[in-house]
């Protein structure tokens, strides 16, 4: 499936927003603890007081814009999701700007990896519109749930899954979309720390022709025993090989993954269908090319990163992801090999590319590629 995206223009916001009913809740956060939150955000467990809803049935169409209450989701033993998995989600941010406005991050990308999901899981493609008109109204009705500390951040989690009561393998009638909100602080709270990374030999996250390059539950589902291996060997997170031959990296449980080598070149492996086009890693490809690297995304066997690693060649590896920009790599290892990257340190280059994305993030350097939104 191709999709067709628009920048939405600040004009344009403004009626996608009036289409969203607020409905307020009547028992809002008070300011203490809202503020007592604030002050050292976990990641995903404290929320805002409203989530954005749209609903979805197959004679309608979208219906009901709204932002209502935070709060439970009253479903049926039978709802389709429960049984099926047919759902799909997101994950993005709004940054507060030091003149106090909010921002958010390449937010019709996100849409359009929405609408190929959807697509994937045989639901019902959100457009463009409505997607980032949902976001808009969310952050203006919580606007206050927003952290102005370093690096920290309001993160978005817009969703969708199959809510019709149900038993049947068939595409669900009913859907609902909605988006939540939760603040967050830095990911690494004492300054960027390398990352361990366990290759799995034993497991797969996504085969050719699966959902792989769908964000979907079922795949962070079969991510999560491999992961638990992971910590049990030492390391912080695990990488995937091709399901095919058990021989090229694909990505980890929940990254996209770069390595640089002493020529300079940066490698990531090439989008085969089985892994997720993540936006940093779109959003870094292009800002290692504007430093004059040469970029090259391809089959990157787990053999050559090993002998690069032990024969020098290999100079830095990095993670990527919305909730930790960048990740330094400082040591891969599996049940046969464990290698320290370089020095085992964070690389010059993958500093420099996680200062300079969280720098256009948060309005401290010049959007040039006008990758920024403003929200509220």
């Amino acid at each position: 499936m191709t999709t067709t995206s628009h920048n939405v223009l600040p004009e344009e916001l403004e009626d996608l927003v009036a289409l969203f009913d607020v409905r307020g809740t009547d028992e809002p956060t008070p300011d203490a603890e809202r503020e007592e939150a604030l002050a050292a955000p976990r990641f995903g467990t404290v929320f805002t007081d409203h989530m954005a809803r749209v609903s979805w049935r197959q004679e309608d169409g979208w219906l009901d814009r709204r932002v209502e209450k935070y709060g439970p989701l009253q479903l049926d033993p039978a709802t389709a999701v429960l049984h099926y998995a047919q759902e799909i989600f997101e994950g993005m941010k709004a940054y507060k700007h030091a003149d106090g406005s909010v921002w958010t991050f390449r937010p019709e990308a996100n849409a359009d990896r929405f609408a190929r999901s959807a697509h994937r899981l045989a639901l019902p493609a959100l457009t463009v519109d409505d997607f980032i008109g949902s976001i808009a109204a969310l952050v203006r009705t919580d606007r206050a749930w927003v952290p102005g500390g370093e690096d920290s951040s309001l993160y978005l989690r817009p969703f969708m899954f199959a809510s019709e009561p149900f038993l049947g393998v068939r595409p669900a009638a009913e859907v609902e979309y909605l988006c939540i909100a939760s603040p967050v602080g830095p990911y690494f709270a004492g300054g960027v720390k390398p990352v361990s990374i366990w290759v799995s030999q034993d497991y797969h996250r996504a085969g050719p022709g699966g959902t792989g390059n769908a964000k979907c539950g079922g795949n962070y589902a079969a991510s999560l025993l491999p992961q638990t291996e992971a910590q049990q060997n030492g390391c912080d997170q695990v990488c995937f090989l091709d399901a095919s031959t058990n021989s090229y990296l694909e990505e980890l449980g929940g990254m996209n993954i770069f390595v640089v080598m002493d020529d300079g070149t940066v490698h990531t492996p090439e989008l085969t269908g089985s892994i997720l086009e993540g936006i940093t890693r779109k959003s870094i490809l292009q800002l290692v090319a504007d430093r004059g690297h040469e970029v090259v995304e391809r089959r990157i066997s787990l053999a050559e990163i090993e002998a690069g690693l032990a024969g020098g060649s290999v100079r830095e590896m990095f993670a990527c992801g919305t909730a930790a920009v960048v990740t330094p790599v400082g040591r891969l290892a599996s049940s046969n090999f464990d290698h320290t990257v370089a020095d085992g340190e964070p690389g010059e280059l993958t500093m420099a590319i996680r200062s300079e994305l969280t720098d256009i993030q948060y309005g401290r350097a010049r959007d040039r590629h006008g990758w920024m939104r403003r929200l509220a």
